[in-house]
């Protein structure tokens, strides 16, 4: 059975999509917030999340799962979270998602690669490297985004995006935020409720 929040009187399904060495769980707090206020939330879980597999094969799991789970046809929103947010753009940008999303939302995505990527050889990580071929290919795809007025939330102070400014996204609409660190995105008050009010207004 998939990881989903329901509510009665739902404002929208919002799919979360979790970083490297994570699960859907760590999107708990966030799950229960959103589910608060009416939306009803899916957490799949990418595996495996060590990085083994490239990002273009997470996002067909991705593809596979709203598939299955999500009702045909309906639109939803989506919540990247740092490895999570590349997922979910190469799910919108290559694999059609672009169709039946209403707002992308990434939570400290190394949108320009993170330098700690280069410790880990997995296909995964290497996608990641600042300057690779599958960062540069979403780049020249992005703007197939520009209908659904994504946003990218992110701290200054993150220690796993390297530089943290990889997460900036100059033509999106940004909001940074002083977070102490990496995981706390998903639980610090301020990031909660930054990412209800942007998925409200979708």
């Amino acid at each position: 059975m998939p990881e989903r929040s329901d509510t009665s009187k739902p404002a929208g399904d919002v799919v979360l999509v979790h970083g490297i060495f994570d699960t859907g769980r760590v999107f708990r707090k966030m799950s229960d917030a959103l589910q608060a206020h009416g939306f009803r939330c899916w957490t799949p879980d990418l595996t495996p999340n060590s990085g083994v597999l490239g990002l273009d094969q997470l996002a067909a799991q991705l593809d596979a799962y709203i598939e299955r789970y999500l009702d045909s046809g309906e639109q939803f929103s989506m919540v990247g979270f740092s490895m999570g947010g590349l997922v979910c753009r190469y799910y919108l940008q290559h694999l059609g998602g672009i169709r039946r999303a209403r707002k992308l939302v990434t939570l400290s995505t190394p949108h320009h690669g993170s330098i700690l990527a280069h410790a880990l050889r997995h296909k995964g990580a290497m996608q990641m490297r600042p300057g690779s071929v599958f960062l540069i290919d979403l780049q020249q795809g992005a703007h197939l985004l520009e209908n659904i007025s994504p946003v990218s939330i992110w701290t200054p102070f993150d220690l796993m995006i390297v530089p943290a400014v990889s997460s900036s996204m100059p033509s999106w609409k940004e909001i940074r935020l002083s977070v102490l660190l990496h995981p706390w995105m998903l639980s610090d008050r301020t990031s909660v409720d930054a990412v209800i009010r942007e998925l409200k207004e979708a």
